[in-house]
Parts: C-alpha cells; structure tokens; sequence
C-alpha cells in the first residue's frame, strides 16, 4: 500500500482526491473513500488535494491512523480489484472498523 485514507474523511467525500488520481485508484465506501493497495501507483498528488488531510503515505501515518493501512487493504477483500473506480461507483458499504455506527451526515 502507499497512499492510505483515514478516518478524517467519514462524512466528508469531498472526492478532490478523486478528481487528482490518474489511475482512478480511489473507490467511494457509504461514508468514506478508500484507496486500492495495487491500483495505486505512489503519485502523491491525492494527499494535498483532500481538503481535510485525510490521505497520508503508509510511512507518514499517525501513529492514531495506523490500522488505516489494514482497513484500506481490507476493503477491498471482496471488491477484488477491479481495474478503476469509475467502473465500480459507489460502494454502498465500508469497512466495519473504519466508521463509526449509526447515521451519516
């Protein structure tokens, strides 16, 4: 995994980090985005486009938003990887340990 996204971006989907990602690695959960461990190809340019600095390299994680690199992973356990989030669109689900129970905003 190389870019990782946190928990800073629940209820937020700005998707500015979409709109910068040339290889369309980034996949849109119910509540927050995801970034796909092999799709990802270490640009950088997703980090400084989120608005809410939700999206660090693995290495430069917060020692709070380390599990993120295993949540991203996770996420896509059953997606697979589909070549491209414009082909898969929203999700409609994240991973159970990535947000909080209950609403949305």
């Amino acid at each position: 995994m190389v870019y990782v996204v946190t928990d800073a971006c629940v209820d937020v989907q700005d998707r500015s980090c979409v709109e910068e990602c040339p290889v369309d690695c980034i996949y849109e959960g119910d509540r927050m985005m995801y970034i796909h461990p092999d799709e990802c190809v270490d640009c950088g340019r997703c980090e400084p486009a989120c608005p809410v600095m939700s999206i660090f390299h693995e290495e430069d994680l917060p020692a709070e938003a380390t599990r993120f690199a295993e949540i991203n992973a996770e996420f896509f356990a059953d997606l697979g990887s589909p070549g491209g989030a414009r082909k898969v669109g929203r999700t409609g689900s994240d991973h159970p340990a990535a947000v909080p129970p209950g609403g949305g905003s």
